[in-house]
């Protein structure tokens, strides 16, 4: 398959772009290094549009892991499910869950994507959502109780390991849990970091980490013996080198690789895939220089070609093996922004921040995929590989010229 023909599944109205949405409030117009607020999206130069405007600020944002949903939730005390196809059409439709007596400042999807999980403002604990698809109507129907509160300050955050045997939820002490999907607690980890600034599950679901006033990231894996019982929480390895508190981090989808943001004005791409069993320590790969405004969000690419990190309400994109900046994006939402996050399929770049969810075509991924292909090319030594790989490079530029509304 093509790399064009490949693209054309991700981007069905990929000529035409992200269509002009009249009517919908807060539309930018971006230029390829800035953004400036003015009015509904219009012109050759749309790279970023609006995905809803809601009545509460949104808080939170999850892809779920087949990529077919979206979930946002917000303090109007709703949980709002998009379907991700619909990103580039012109009317977006989405499906409300009421968050009762209370609103949700984070959400996550279960491993088989049939519920959600919700974390409480006001209760400081979790709560089940299960969703139900009849005919073309998909219901919500809240679990009979709450998760037990077992925190003792409040909860940060939380994953779902997508093995389905554990979920973690990590408070802003310095302890993390991790629970069965029965609301019982497996295991409990005191980081000694202080204070928790950031934890979550990597993607492979065997791994729980964690980061905070310390200058490391510190990494567990979550063991259960071959019939699924769960056996014990071991350290795995540990992110060194920044020189000040780490802020957030974020893995790629094969947990291969880890990127982190700290402090000290600098963020860091490092290779995990190490055997700690026998010692070997994960290593770097390269570092780069940020803003250091914060509060700030890093988010990685599921293929760890592009790194996103937030700062304050701007984002600035890198290429993830170069360092280079590829684009800045300034005063994306009239607050901090909330939520950061590339979808599942590397196509989009989406945050939340006051009442909108913000989109953005990964333009740095097509850019960094065609020099891997030009140094896979200079590599290359047989004909056809030389042949198809050339090819590869031109449908490439073609699809990054059609995103960017431009012309070869």
């Amino acid at each position: 398959m093509s790399w064009w023909h490949y693209v054309e599944q991700f981007f069905p109205n990929l000529s035409s772009g992200p269509p002009n949405r009249p009517g919908l409030p807060d539309i930018f117009c971006i230029s390829p290094r800035r953004c400036e607020k003015s009015g509904p999206a219009e012109g050759p130069e749309e790279r970023f549009w609006t995905l809803c405007s809601r009545d509460g600020n949104i808080t939170c944002l999850d892809f779920s892991s087949n990529g077919k949903y979206l979930a946002t939730c917000s303090d109007d005390r709703t949980v709002r499910i998009w379907t991700t196809k619909d990103f580039l059409d012109r009317d977006h439709r989405s499906l409300r869950a009421n968050v009762e007596f209370d609103h949700a400042t984070h959400v996550r999807f279960s491993n088989d994507c049939r519920a959600f999980i919700v974390c409480l403002a006001n209760g400081e604990t979790l709560r089940m959502y299960k969703m139900t698809k009849k005919d073309d109507n998909i219901t919500f129907s809240a679990s009979p109780e709450d998760f037990p509160k077992r925190h003792k300050a409040p909860i940060i955050n939380f994953g779902v390991a997508e093995t389905g045997k554990f979920f973690m939820s990590a408070s802003s002490d310095t302890t993390i849990l991790v629970w069965n999907l029965k609301g019982e607690v497996l295991a409990s980890i005191n980081t000694n970091q202080m204070n928790n600034a950031y934890a979550a599950v990597s993607p492979c679901g065997r791994f729980v980490a964690s980061c905070g006033f310390t200058p490391d990231v510190k990494v567990w894996e979550v063991c259960f013996a071959k019939g699924g019982v769960f056996r014990e929480v071991c350290r795995a390895f540990d992110l060194k080198g920044h020189t000040a508190g780490v802020c957030g981090f974020a893995f790629s989808n094969d947990s291969s690789k880890m990127a982190t943001v700290s402090k000290d004005g600098t963020w860091k791409m490092w290779n995990t895939d190490v055997e700690y069993k026998k010692q070997q320590d994960p290593y770097l790969l390269h570092t780069g220089r940020w803003s250091g405004k914060e509060p700030c969000r890093i988010a990685l690419s599921p293929d760890a070609r592009v790194i996103a990190i937030s700062s304050a309400s701007d984002i600035t994109v890198y290429n993830a093996q170069t360092g280079e900046v590829e684009e800045e994006f300034l005063s994306v939402h009239g607050v901090v922004i909330t939520d950061l996050a590339f979808d599942t399929g590397n196509r989009f770049l989406v945050s939340t921040g006051d009442r909108a969810v913000r989109l953005f075509h990964n333009t740095a991924w097509y850019r960094a995929a065609i020099a891997d292909m030009n140094d896979m090319l200079k590599k290359a030594t047989n004909k056809g590989t030389k042949e198809r790989l050339q090819q590869q490079i031109r449908d490439a530029h073609k699809a990054l010229n059609a995103v960017m509304k431009k012309k070869n």
